[in-house]
């Protein structure tokens, strides 16, 4: 068991669209699956209690995970500053961590987010994870890892339609055959700017500008780089006036710069769940 200072907002980080696959406990604690284990954790005043089945170097883990070294605080103070009107989505969004997820689960897991609806995408990454990945026994349950690149490598087209990914399928049997002959070189995304990585990413199939700004964002961090949803589309226009993703998309970077993919985050956040 490891126990962390409590600065961060555990139920709107795990809900807020960044991953799909986590379990939502009765006792309001939440069970998420970090590459290679699961892990439980629970807000406690001041602290958030971690259990995972797999405690090896696990303080590094969940703060790497969420992000935890970050200066958010400081973050949303030149977000203000630069622009006045986005306090109240900032405030808002207090605690609110950029997870750091792992780059290939990140992929596969929005390709299949294409034209899907949320239930839908996470009921196949975990048919995918039933059917492929390492079952893990934590806390007297069963539960099963996201499948490795061996794993998903072994998979045919049919496969892939069998776990619900959909039209997708083709997509993802692809995408694993573009990373096995080393077209597509995931690590390597790390050392490129957001412009870069993203005239990288598009050039495959199954990846548009969504999905990858996504990849981007939530697996390798590149605040530079954001999806515009309709959430944000609804925000800037209600509270800025514009519209059209390609001026939404000037306005944020020329305003925020390198923070645009928090701000957006923020803004997100705010259109959809302010009562």
């Amino acid at each position: 068991m490891l126990k962390i200072k409590n600065n961060f907002d555990l139920k709107a980080t795990v809900t807020c669209g960044q991953i799909f696959r986590f379990i939502e406990e009765k006792d309001n604690s939440f069970t998420i699956f970090i590459k290679d284990r699961v892990i439980n954790l629970k807000e406690d005043t001041d602290y958030i209690i971690v259990e995972s089945n797999n405690e090896e170097d696990l303080e590094n883990i969940i703060f790497d995970y969420f992000d935890l070294n970050r200066d958010y605080e400081k973050i949303g103070i030149d977000l203000i500053s630069k622009d006045s009107k986005i306090k109240d989505a900032v405030v808002f969004s207090k605690g609110l961590k950029m997870i750091h997820q792992d780059s290939f689960e990140t992929l596969i897991a929005y390709i299949i987010s294409q034209n899907n609806r949320v239930p839908s995408i996470a009921n196949a990454l975990n048919l995918l994870s039933l059917n492929y990945g390492k079952k893990v026994i934590f806390k007297d349950k069963e539960y099963y890892l996201f499948p490795s690149l061996e794993d998903l490598s072994k998979l045919s087209i049919d496969d892939f339609r069998n776990c619900k990914v959909g039209f997708r399928d083709k997509y993802l049997y692809e995408i694993i055959e573009c990373i096995n002959n080393k077209k597509l070189e995931l690590d390597k995304i790390y050392d490129m700017s957001g412009e870069e990585a993203l005239k990288y990413l598009v050039e495959f199939k199954g990846i548009g500008m969504k999905v990858a700004s996504c990849i981007l964002l939530f697996a390798y961090q590149k605040f530079d780089v954001y999806p515009v949803d309709t959430w944000v589309k609804k925000f800037m226009k209600e509270d800025y006036n514009i519209e059209g993703e390609q001026n939404i998309r000037k306005f944020t970077y020329d305003t925020y710069k390198e923070y645009s993919g928090l701000a957006i985050q923020y803004m997100f956040n705010y259109k959809r769940n302010k009562k």
